[in-house]
Parts: C-alpha cells; structure tokens; sequence
C-alpha cells in the first residue's frame, strides 16, 4: 500500500487484526491513493461490505446488524435433521469445500465473529474480538485434539446435537447460527428462529444480512445469497479485482 499497489484479499486475517492495524491499513490506502478490498471476507461474492461503505459514505448510520454469516452452517443445520448424525453432516459439508480445513473454525463461531468484526468496523464501531460475545453450541470436548479426534468426539456427542434439535422443533423453529450488532452490543451464538422470521427461510449455503440504519428505519436493507463455495467467491476476489484495476 504504501508502494500505491493496489491490495484485494479474501483472508480475513488483515482486516480482522487489532484495531491500531486495520486502522493503519485503511489510511495507508487513503494517503498513497490506492486499493484495499476485501469483500469477501464476508458473504463470499455478495455485496455486503461494499454496501455498507455506501451507506456510511452517503451520511447513512447503522444502527442494527442481524446476519447468518457461515454459509458451512447453515448447511449443516439445514441438512441436519436426526436421520444421520451431526458429525456426518459436518463431514458431508467439508467434503463439499464449504468448511474450514479445521471445521472447528465455522462451528465454534470464531469464524462469524471474524465477519462480524469486520462488518462492524465498516460500520463504524472500532471494536476488538473482545467485544464480540460468542455462545457457542460445540461442546469444549469436542475442541481437543486432532480434526480426526473433533469427528470422534462429535460422534459421542450425538445425543447433545440431537437435544438442540429437538428443542428448535418443538417451538416450531428452525436452529441458525446468528451474528448481531445492535445497542453497542455485539454476539453471535446459536439461536431458535421462529417462521415470521427473515432468517427462517435460508436455505442450502445462503447466508443474509438485514440492516437497520437511519435510512432504512421502516423496512430493512436485506442482502441474501449463496455465502460459501469457490465459484462465488472467486467471481468476488475477481470482481474486487476489476475494481481495484479502476483509476
């Protein structure tokens, strides 16, 4: 940046650093009169983080965020539904490329409070990982040892996945895992969607982004769309890059 080389990633390692260091980044790109894009590092190909920009730079402010932000899952729980064991649903999804290496990444959460990092500083809030607070619904079991010995434990833990399950079923809902920004408040965890929610109907890999800002205060901007897989993400990077090319 400083050489006035135009950056695009997809690894989220940058912009969701400490604070002094995304800082410096944005103003470098801002001093040397270049490019550092990153859209997807949330929502693979869809326009999340270029439309928050646009809101924020038009005078807009955002006052909510709610999202279901892994589109790893969101498959999994929508595949999940007792016929086979959860630890096969999570094998099934890694197999399709939706998941981290370490598939602990997606189903400890850290990976949406990467993305909600992210999303909240292009909001605006200058906040660390400390500030998110993350409910997670693995099991600390099942975060020792090797992704191998991950499969085993989860194996074991069938009936805990099952009870969740269950639960979600009883009232009606469905399970998704839920980032949220809202009152200076930041979590994202596990949560019971009732049917008159725009979450409900999210299915496969979709991942969507429901924004409250001062513009939309009535009705909220919704972004909804395929939110993992290499083709969409590449026609992200991609389109990233044809921008950067812009003078």
């Amino acid at each position: 940046l400083k050489k006035s080389i135009r950056v695009v990633a997809c690894n989220k390692s940058a912009a969701s650093a400490p604070m002094n260091l995304y800082s410096e980044l944005k103003s470098l790109a801002s001093e040397f009169n270049t490019h550092f894009l990153f859209e997807t590092n949330v929502g693979a190909g869809l326009p999340v983080i270029t439309t928050i920009n646009d809101l924020c730079h038009s005078g807009d402010q955002i006052h909510r965020i709610q999202a279901v932000l892994s589109g790893t899952l969101n498959y999994v729980f929508n595949h999940y539904d007792g016929a086979k064991p959860f630890s096969d649903v999570v094998r099934d999804a890694q197999n399709e490329g939706y998941t981290e290496p370490d598939p602990r990444l997606d189903l400890s959460g850290a990976d949406v409070m990467r993305k909600l990092l992210i999303l909240a500083r292009e909001a605006g809030y200058p906040i660390e990982m400390e500030n998110i607070q993350c409910n997670s619904f693995l099991p600390e079991s099942c975060m020792r040892g090797t992704v191998e010995d991950f499969y085993q434990e989860m194996h074991r833990q069938e009936k805990h996945f099952k009870q969740l399950l269950d639960d979600a079923k009883s009232n009606n809902c469905r399970l998704k895992f839920v980032a949220t920004l809202q009152n200076n408040q930041f979590k994202v965890g596990l949560e019971q969607i009732p049917t008159d929610s725009d979450l409900y109907h999210l299915y496969g890999k979709d991942n969507i982004v429901i924004i409250h800002s001062s513009r939309y205060n009535q009705q909220p901007l919704v972004i909804k769309g395929a939110g993992a897989g290499a083709e969409v993400t590449a026609a992200g990077i991609f389109a990233d890059i044809i921008k950067a090319s812009y003078k």
